[in-house]
């Protein structure tokens, strides 16, 4: 049995593992080929050494030559493009067409593109300076940095691919990645594509790291070491908060996102003007990817009506009607028809699906539940449980104060939506909901569902715990997520040829600076420019 190797310190290597273990094929249920290491602590701290003396390295490096690997690496994924999109769908079973191949893999790419901009042109650093005190800020790169990925994303969220790698690489920090067990193989491919364009960019040994699967205890106590600058998560909720516990004892900064039920609010003239095509928008949202998006909408809060239970009634029968999808693994369908036992025992009643598909794969089917808002209230915390998955729950209040009270009552989620009618007549009730709603989401939209996000400057993926560890950074948007793997460093007095270039009176990259109160991509005044 030959055991795929680790990537420590430029080399590929075998590992000193603890174990072994193999991917699932969803669509058939049957394990894949290859073999994959489970790491000890000796791959670990191997990767840590060598990550701490390439982050020392780094912190010298000019920007060109993070640039450089990350544009290698864009053009890298895209060379290989037809054997990674082979892989990741052999591994999760997302569509190669258009999904991975035409949608996550240019988004992938693309990312790494906007990140290397990021690098050379310098603004994400926030560079300030105060002329008359003689004080001179910006940030810089934290160190060593642990990147999760999680299964649902093989590319535009792979450990070592995704937005948080790119984000990590472009402040200057080193990056060790903990590949998804889900999709080792693609997360294997992608490595050696970044391995081949850091040596052709010169990085240090050190810069870009691969390990495939840790204990928990390993993992905890990695988030915690000393070397360790910030770690970035994407995966379950009870996963990461034993990474948070253990980095939060030890002060280290780290980026989660845990779980979300999007909540999406339907008032009611949006429902009577045009309830078919917001039945259909919704059921495209929930079920698209099987609903393993993480801004899928998993609650929908309605106002009760004749209208509202003709809706209600043409979503069940959409669900009905459209095909089940393939869940990513095993687990993901066990943990599906528990949350969705869960909540039936809380109260809710199904509608429709509400139990596995009998055939090869990992299938469950297309599930509708609903509940009266008055018992939501009674017992909130149970029914905001995640149904990862082809799920959502649709809460019925008796009037608008019920729903404003259902909404204050809800956990922090990544996005919120309300639907209204175009002709204003939800004015009232809009005025009264979105502020509560905006304040228990890191996205709020109108008549739009949460499911897609734009790689754009603008974007916040993000929330309130716990759809986020921390409720002012975002994990998507170029170049705010790149302070997250940043800190913010202070120069006072210090000699101008001994500041950082990006500091000095001379702005040879045009950089975005905060001088004297006023953005400028000038010199310092009074300097040859």
């Amino acid at each position: 049995m030959t055991v795929q190797p680790v990537l420590i310190a430029d080399t590929w290597r075998a590992s000193a593992s603890s174990g072994t273990f193999q991917a699932e094929n969803p669509s058939t249920g049957e394990p894949l080929r290859e073999v994959y290491p489970l790491s000890s602590w000796a791959d670990i701290d191997a990767a840590l050494e060598a990550a701490t003396a390439a982050a020392d390295e780094l912190r010298q490096a000019s920007p060109d030559r993070l640039a450089d690997f990350l544009e290698r690496y864009a053009d890298a994924i895209e060379k290989h493009s037809e054997a990674l999109v082979a892989m990741a769908h052999a591994e999760t079973a997302l569509p190669a067409s258009p999904r991975l191949a035409d949608v996550e893999l240019p988004r992938t790419s693309g990312q790494l593109r906007q990140a290397a901009r990021a690098a050379r042109e310098g603004s994400w650093a926030l560079p300030t300076i105060d002329t008359q005190a003689g004080i001179r800020s910006c940030h810089e790169p934290l160190g060593p940095v642990f990147v999760f990925g999680p299964n649902n994303f093989p590319f535009a969220f792979n450990s070592i691919a995704g937005g948080d790698f790119a984000a990590a690489i472009a402040t200057g920090c080193p990056v060790i990645a903990k590949g998804n067990t889900s999709h080792p193989g693609t997360t294997r491919l992608l490595g050696e594509a970044a391995h081949a364009a850091a040596q052709q960019a010169g990085l240090p040994a050190g810069t870009v790291q691969l390990l495939y699967r840790t204990s928990h205890d390993d993992g905890a106590r990695a988030v915690a070491d000393p070397r360790t600058g910030a770690t970035g998560y994407t995966g379950s909720r009870s996963a990461g908060l034993v990474l948070k516990a253990a980095a939060d004892a030890a002060g280290k900064p780290i980026y989660l996102e845990l779980s979300s039920i999007n909540p999406v609010v339907m008032l009611p003239g949006a429902i009577r003007s045009r309830g078919e095509e917001v039945a259909t928008e919704f059921t495209t949202s929930c079920l698209m990817g099987t609903g393993q998006f993480c801004t899928n909408p998993g609650v929908v809060i309605l106002l009760a009506g004749a209208e509202t239970e003709k809706f209600i009634d043409a979503v069940a029968e959409k669900f009905k009607a459209a095909p089940c999808g393939t869940l990513l693994s095993s687990g993901v369908a066990r943990a599906l028809e528990k949350n969705v036992a869960r909540l039936v025992d809380s109260g809710a009643k199904l509608l429709t699906g509400g139990s596995p598909v009998d055939e090869p794969g990992f299938h469950y089917a297309n599930t509708l539940l609903r509940v009266a808002a008055e018992e939501f209230l009674r017992d909130p915390e149970a029914f905001q449980i995640e149904a990862f998955g082809n799920s959502s729950l649709l809460v019925v209040a008796d009037d608008v104060k019920q729903v404003s009270a259902v909404v204050d009552r809800l956990e922090g989620n990544l996005t919120g939506c309300v639907y209204s009618d175009s002709a204003g007549s939800d004015d009232g009730m809009y005025a009264e909901v979105a502020p509560r709603l905006r304040a228990k989401v890191g996205r709020l939209l109108n008549d739009k569902m949460p499911t897609g996000v734009a790689v754009s400057p603008a974007m916040n993926h993000g929330g309130p715990y716990p759809a986020t560890g921390h409720p002012g950074f975002t994990a998507v948007g170029i170049p705010a997520s790149l302070r997250r793997f940043s800190a913010l460093v202070c120069y006072d007095n210090v000699r101008p040829t001994r500041l950082p270039a990006i500091l000095q009176d001379k702005n040879a990259r045009g950089t975005w600076r905060w001088i004297d109160g006023v953005w400028s991509q000038s010199d310092v005044a009074g300097q040859s420019g």
